[in-house]
């Protein structure tokens, strides 16, 4: 028998996550994979070490003081919501949030503690000249990743659906 895959998905409730995570679902998910949502909130520059805890979601309990309830009931309630989707499509896994100064460093983060096969993100497509001077996770993650890295281009609004038959979650 051969070890599961371990296939990181990067979330944050966009349209673009929630097709590269659906994108999976169907392309890529086999029964005995581990799939790990990764959630990196907006969290106003704070920066944490992670520790992670083996349940469907984990809320990272040691954070920053100064983040209010507010903010940390905020993100309680956003893993409650990619949990529940990963109940939805039928695949096994967590979701995990991690802070960090960036999405792309709290995902690759992830991905190393998790022994990743396969990091799958969606792509917000902003275009040459803000990948220029601003730089997209997309870039960075394919750079920079010891696995292979998806990235989901979803189709422009208007556009037939590719995948009609897909649940929605």
């Amino acid at each position: 028998m051969t070890n599961p895959r371990v296939c990181v998905i990067a979330v944050d409730g966009s349209d673009d996550s929630e097709y590269a995570l659906h994108w999976y679902s169907k392309h890529v998910h086999k029964v005995d994979d581990k799939a790990v949502l990764v959630f990196v909130p907006e969290h106003h520059g704070l920066l944490h070490a992670s520790r992670w805890e083996n349940t469907v979601y984990a809320l990272n309990r040691d954070l920053p003081e100064s983040m209010s309830d507010g903010e940390q009931d905020q993100i309680k309630s956003e893993l409650l919501k990619f949990a529940e989707k990963l109940l939805n499509l039928g695949i096994a896994g967590k979701v995990k949030n991690v802070l960090a100064a960036k999405p792309e460093e709290g995902i690759l983060r992830v991905a190393e503690e998790e022994s990743a096969d396969m990091i799958v993100v969606g792509s917000r497509g902003r275009g040459a000249f803000h990948r220029t001077f601003v730089g997209s996770i997309c870039d960075h993650l394919v750079h920079h990743s010891h696995c292979a890295v998806v990235v989901c281009k979803r189709p422009p609004k208007g556009a037939p659906e590719l995948y009609p038959e897909e649940p929605k979650c």
